[in-house]
């Protein structure tokens, strides 16, 4: 008797932590505006890296998010943002949705850079994919938000589809060789990545 007790009992601990783990749910992936304002990192904020990330994520405008291997992300409503998505080496997405216009309580776009750069860390990378409105866009807004500009300043206004530029800044602002970003502009509407 007393071994069908302590059996039943080393049974029963997973069963618990597992349901636990369930009811507490998985690490927050979206990064928040106070942290990186703070200038904290995207490693202090909690992340969920390879089997831990969902098979499925929406990334709305000012969010970055992760998926696992063999996941999708879906980008809603792209109409003057820009897309920019990472493919990790084991299969893996990150993405970001850069917004011309910082929606409140998300990342402006000076912001989105740096939190997906935290967010993949320095696992390997074999694509970069930059996809929306390439012509609403500026280089430079990835350095500093159009909300950044004072009074008097000039902000900078995009002449044309500068493919290059922005293939340059993302690559830059990822700390990754310019030869796996690629630019594509395209139309208005949801943008779905596998």
């Amino acid at each position: 008797m007393r071994r069908t007790v302590t059996a039943a009992g080393a049974l029963a601990l997973p069963v618990v932590l597992l349901a636990l783990q369930i009811a507490v749910g998985s690490p927050v992936q979206a990064r928040t505006p106070a942290a990186v304002r703070g200038g904290h990192t995207a490693a202090a904020q909690p992340a969920a890296h390879g089997p831990k990330a969902p098979l499925a994520a929406t990334v709305t405008e000012g969010q970055v998010r992760e998926v696992a291997p063999g996941g999708v992300i879906t980008y809603p409503s792209v109409t003057s943002c820009l897309t920019v998505t990472v493919r990790l080496r084991d299969g893996g997405l990150a993405g970001a949705h850069a917004s011309l216009f910082q929606v409140p309580g998300e990342l402006r776009s000076d912001e989105i850079l740096p939190a997906l750069k935290s967010l993949v860390g320095g696992r390997p990378v074999s694509a970069i994919e930059v996809k929306g409105a390439v012509g609403a866009w500026h280089p430079g807004y990835f350095t500093k938000a159009i909300e950044s500009y004072g009074d008097g300043e000039a902000v900078p206004v995009p002449n044309g589809r500068d493919f290059e530029g922005l293939a340059r800044a993302v690559a830059d602002g990822l700390g990754r060789a310019r030869h796996i970003v690629t630019v594509q502009d395209v139309p208005d509407g949801d943008q779905i990545v596998r």
